[in-house]
């Protein structure tokens, strides 16, 4: 029974040794596997095709770039417009309260007569500098006394700024759906932009921008072509030459009339002296008070007329004028960017060739009355 025992004992470290074995064959060959597999190399990436566009393509996506700018233009203006409008109510308020009663007071007039007297004594012989010099005076008070108080709510410059800038933002907007609209690449879109001048000024180059370069500056004022671009357009309103000076002649006459008459009541005031001489010029200071007085709605109601007609012509210029208005920015942008795009937007007609002649049958000739040779000679019949 021991001797039959002991083989079976033998056999079973054997068996345990094969399964050994195999589970370090096993272990060889994943590892070889795995080493194997970090050696391959990586493959390339798969790259896209790229994406053509065609010709007939981009001539209509310049084509709806030009009417983005367009449709840009429009809600600019609106803005531009409407504070404008605000604008002008607030210069027509604080001319009648402020700068008409300043202009008609009593002691105003006296100071502008003496004024007027400084100017013709400063003045050379032949010359008669009191109106311009008085219309240069009337300028700068309105300047300091309407316009500029004004300007600390609504500025005319700070508005063109703000209307261009909103008609940069909303053109840049349309053009990523002009982009999204047609498929084209950003790479692409962002090469044709470029290509489209925004900003053309003199030299240097910094001073010329792209339309890529506009709607992607951040903020616009540090694009250096559209800082040279606010500088050369400020609109700077004030009272027009031409509207001032009627007002200035008339002043000037009233004021010199006022001057002599005054002068006449302080000769007499000096020759008389002492208290009647006070008196006189009491007397004469009194009276020109009342006249004044009652010349004053008449003087008003000219100044008044005159003045609405100035503000109707600073408005309607700061509004509309493309060189000195507030929409000096946006005319320009629009005209430079729009006007770069004028090509022929569609594909031009390809000349077909000409239809091939397709031979008729055979048919008998017709004689022709009007030859020279008539009937046609015999030896040309068929001899049957």
């Amino acid at each position: 029974m021991s001797s039959m025992t002991c083989p079976d004992r033998r056999a079973r470290p054997k068996s345990s040794r094969g399964a050994a074995i195999f589970t370090a064959r096993s272990l060889v060959v994943a590892v070889l596997v795995t080493l194997a597999g970090c050696a391959t190399p990586d493959r390339a990436p798969v790259l896209a095709p790229p994406v053509y566009i065609t010709q007939s393509t981009w001539w209509q996506i310049d084509s709806d770039i030009g009417a983005a700018s367009r449709a840009a233009a429009a809600p600019a203006g609106n803005y531009a417009r409407g504070s404008m409008e605000s604008w002008r109510q607030r210069v027509e308020q604080r001319t009648e309260a402020n700068f008409i009663p300043w202009f008609t007071g009593y002691w105003t007039q006296q100071w502008l007569a003496v004024k007027v007297a400084w100017y013709k004594l400063s003045g050379g012989e032949g010359t008669d500098p009191a109106v311009q010099r008085l219309a240069a005076y009337l300028q700068e008070q309105y300047r300091d006394r309407v316009l500029a108080p004004v300007a600390r709510e609504i500025d005319p410059d700070a508005v063109r700024e703000q209307a261009t800038t909103l008609y940069v933002r909303l053109l840049g907007e349309q053009l990523e759906d002009i982009a999204r609209r047609y498929g084209v690449p950003a790479d692409q879109f962002a090469g044709r932009l470029r290509d489209i001048p925004a900003i053309a000024l003199a030299p240097p180059p910094a001073h010329s921008a792209s339309l890529y370069q506009l709607v992607h500056a951040d903020p616009l004022a540090g694009l250096p072509a559209y800082a040279a671009l606010s500088t050369r357009s400020g609109t700077g309103a004030g009272l027009s030459e031409s509207r001032v000076s009627p007002v200035a002649k008339r002043a000037s006459e009233r004021l010199v009339a006022r001057l002599a008459t005054s002068g006449g009541a302080g000769a007499a005031a000096a020759a008389v002296g002492g208290v009647a001489g006070m008196i006189i010029s009491l007397g004469a200071a009194g009276y020109g008070a009342i006249a004044h007085e009652n010349e004053r709605p008449e003087m008003e109601a000219q100044l008044r007329e005159t003045l609405n007609a100035a503000v109707h012509d600073m408005w309607l210029g700061l509004t509309e004028d493309p060189v000195s208005g507030v929409m000096t920015g946006v005319h320009y942008l629009s005209t430079q960017i729009e006007g770069s795009l004028a090509r022929p937007l569609a594909q031009p007609v390809q000349s077909e060739p000409a239809p091939r002649e397709i031979p008729l049958p055979d048919e008998p000739l017709l004689e022709d009355d009007e030859s020279d040779g008539g009937a046609l000679p015999d030896d040309w019949e068929t001899e049957e």
